[in-house]
């Protein structure tokens, strides 16, 4: 069955039980007040086939979408909700498992969430399906196999690999291919300055647009594939048919200024993220504001700097504190850390930055996130090092160099490349203040390459100021004007 229609949401209601012992529901998104609002309007255009009856063929549309806009709590809900509803429909449970993880965002799973999500899964094989439906959940499966001794890179590796077969099975199947192109997404290397896996996953894309111009999955996924100033070029058309096909999905709204960030398009941003946030309010969850609220003012902010716009960047940082509490996820710690070090560093105000408060949020478990509270060190450092308190300087940078250690147990490839970057940043700034220009200048340039040296996760939308443009201060300080001129250039 293929229903080629507009989606329209349906309001969830509650969670499901597999068993009395069981809940399918995640670990943080156990109150009704996920919810998919009345007034989303529509998600796009996603005919995904199923032996289920027709009610059930409109809930998986539903949900599918969801899957490709990222919207994975709203997703969970709705599966859950769904699962409950048709207990014996195969590919609801398969939805279900999808709605766990987030393979392109830095956030993990927790482990009640694997043991739901391949529960899920090992049901969904019980269950009378298509093989083409069957297909779907192997391919899901790969990830959760043996999950409680599988380290989460090789679950993903899995994942993604295992999609690349479901696309071959299927390339006409065009839910098939965009998962697919997420997947080599997911896997593409932060260190290859070609982007080649990422100009692959978006020419499979293009090829989906031309026949699917309204598929969230194939104009979503386009985005990412782009998110780079080398390539965002390709994604302006995506870019500017994402609010079309979903008005008032927080997130369709809040990703083309992923590739307005990357041209320069600033009012664009801050226009496009304006609109995010106030469509995220809508989507409460566990009564905590949506971390997509949050993500879009991180991007809002960063808009408003770029336009000199620093009062009213201090304002959209200030209205967060009447959105308390937030989702306690990656983007809310990441959002909370990088926001006042933006405004402080970028303003040049030295004393402020050298006094943020740390861990202001106490309901973040920040033990899981060294390398985003590294930021708030590495701005406490720089400020208090261009001030020369170079007592407080070497505070902070011992206990940056503390996060730094954290960061390499977790993230040795990317995040603490960014905190080791940081704290020879520091470290430069005091030897300056110590009056070593040279050894300065030497280590601050290394500094710099070495943040160069990896592109931005889609988290962020920059550096909260980038080592080479201090590079450039401290050029401009000692008086080599032409040095400083390229680093800002840079």
């Amino acid at each position: 069955m293929s229903i080629l229609k507009r989606i329209n949401p349906f309001i969830v209601l509650g969670i499901f039980s597999l068993s009395s012992h069981h809940s399918f529901s995640h670990e943080g998104h156990d109150e009704p007040d996920i919810i998919l609002p009345q007034q989303l309007g529509e998600l796009g255009t996603v005919a995904f086939a199923s032996s289920c009856g027709t009610e059930q063929q409109k809930a998986i549309n539903t949900g599918v979408a969801l899957l490709h806009h990222m919207m994975y709590a709203q997703a969970e809900k709705h599966f859950a909700e769904w699962v409950k509803r048709s207990p014996q429909c195969a590919i609801m449970y398969w939805g279900y498992s999808m709605s766990l993880f987030h393979p392109l965002w830095p956030d993990k799973i927790t482990e009640k969430a694997s043991a739901r999500g391949a529960e899920a899964i090992t049901k969904a094989k019980t269950l009378s399906s298509s093989q083409r439906e069957a297909d779907y959940i192997k391919a899901a499966a790969a990830y959760y196999n043996k999950w409680q001794n599988t380290a989460e890179s090789k679950r993903i590796s899995d994942w993604a690999n295992s999609h690349k077969k479901l696309a071959e099975l299927y390339p006409e199947d065009i839910d098939a291919v965009a998962f697919y192109a997420l997947a080599q997404l997911v896997m593409a290397s932060k260190k290859d300055p070609s982007f080649s896996q990422n100009i692959q996953a978006g020419k499979l894309l293009a090829k989906l647009l031309i026949s699917n111009p309204d598929h969230p999955g194939a104009i979503h996924y386009t985005i990412h594939a782009y998110d780079t100033p080398l390539l965002a070029e390709k994604a302006i058309d995506a870019a500017r048919a994402y609010d079309k096909i979903a008005p008032d999905v927080p997130h369709a709204l809040h990703m083309p200024s992923h590739i307005f960030v990357r041209l320069g398009m600033w009012e664009d941003a801050k226009n496009w993220n304006i609109r995010s946030a106030k469509a995220a309010l809508k989507y409460p969850s566990n009564g905590q504001t949506s971390m997509h609220y949050v993500h879009a003012i991180d991007y809002l902010v960063y808009s408003y700097m770029q336009l000199n716009q620093k009062d009213l960047a201090q304002q959209a940082f200030d209205n967060i504190g009447s959105h308390l509490p937030l989702q306690p996820t990656f983007p809310a710690a990441y959002a909370l850390s990088s926001i006042p070090a933006r405004i402080a560093l970028e303003s040049h105000q030295w004393g402020s930055a050298s006094q943020i408060p740390v861990r202001t949020s106490s309901y973040i478990n920040w033990e899981q996130f060294p390398h985003i509270e590294a930021i708030t060190y590495f701005s406490r450092g720089i400020g208090a090092a261009r001030i020369n308190n170079i007592k407080a300087a070497k505070e902070n940078l011992a206990v940056l160099y503390q996060l730094l250690e954290k960061t390499q147990q977790t993230s040795p490839a990317y995040w603490a490349v960014l905190v080791d970057a940081q704290a020879q940043a520091v470290s430069a700034w005091v030897s300056y203040a110590q009056g070593d220009t040279q050894a300065a200048i030497t280590q601050l340039a290394k500094a710099a390459d070495l943040e160069d040296s990896v592109d931005k996760t889609p988290v962020t939308p920059g550096a909260v100021l980038p080592i080479r443009e201090l590079l450039g201060d401290m050029l401009a300080m000692t008086g080599d004007l032409a040095n400083a001129n390229l680093a800002y250039q840079n």
